[in-house]
């Protein structure tokens, strides 16, 4: 294995037996070569998901499934990923085309959340389910047993429902600018508008809901600022 890739296998506290596997997940859409990480990352987002849900269903035995749903969806959210990539620093090890390094693609938010997907999609391929569990579980430990810091469980298409509804606006409309790709490795990018006012946000992801939720973070970061003193 390249020493570079030596170096984040160690952040990730992970050894891969078949060190392609983590190339391939490094590997954005955009860089030339016969394989993404576009499969893996589709891979990891299942496996993510399910490790975070079970987590959460054995540490908080008295929650409903609402709220355990917006727990988990607080934990898997591309900021979070991001976070968790940033802590590694993925960005240094991505591999991106021409265009995406010129536009600082490597530090982009959904290119590192993605990434951080295809990295748990390739760990479970090469060393199974237990493996996976296992590096997840030890990433998110800070996270999972401080659950009660998180200031606010609701997704970003929910709160930015509410903080227009407590001021009597217009709900936002989301509109599909782009569908890019196969049936199987689309890629959305969406626009949130809001009628009556100049805010908008573009958002880019690998489903519309994605999409969607990053639009709608993007407007409520604008929002409440604009309300700060």
């Amino acid at each position: 294995m390249k020493s570079e890739l030596g170096t984040l296998c160690k952040r990730l506290g992970y050894h891969f037996k078949n060190p392609q596997l983590l190339e391939d997940a490094l590997s954005h859409r955009s860089f030339l070569g016969s394989k993404n990480n576009e499969r893996l990352e589709y891979l990891g987002d299942a496996a993510l998901n399910f490790v975070i849900a079970a987590a959460l269903f054995h540490q908080n035995v008295l929650a409903r499934e609402g709220e355990l749903s917006r727990l988990r969806a607080n934990l898997v959210r591309g900021e979070t990923l991001t976070d968790l990539a940033k802590e590694f620093e993925l960005g240094k090890y991505l591999r991106l085309g021409a265009g995406e390094l010129k536009t600082g693609g490597a530090q982009r938010k959904s290119i590192l959340a993605d990434g951080l997907e295809a990295v748990v999609g390739a760990i479970y391929l090469d060393g199974g389910f237990y493996a996976c569990e296992t590096c997840i579980l030890r990433w998110y430990a800070g996270r999972l047993e401080n659950l009660e810091t998180i200031p606010d469980l609701k997704d970003s298409k929910t709160r930015l429902q509410e903080y227009l509804q407590a001021r009597q606006l217009p709900l936002p409309i989301y509109t599909i600018l782009v569908l890019d790709g196969p049936a199987h490795q689309q890629i959305f990018k969406v626009e949130c508008q809001i009628e009556g006012l100049i805010n908008r946000a573009i958002g880019i992801g690998s489903s519309r809901r994605r999409a969607e939720q990053e639009a709608a973070e993007k407007i409520l970061i604008v929002l409440e600022a604009d309300q700060e003193p």
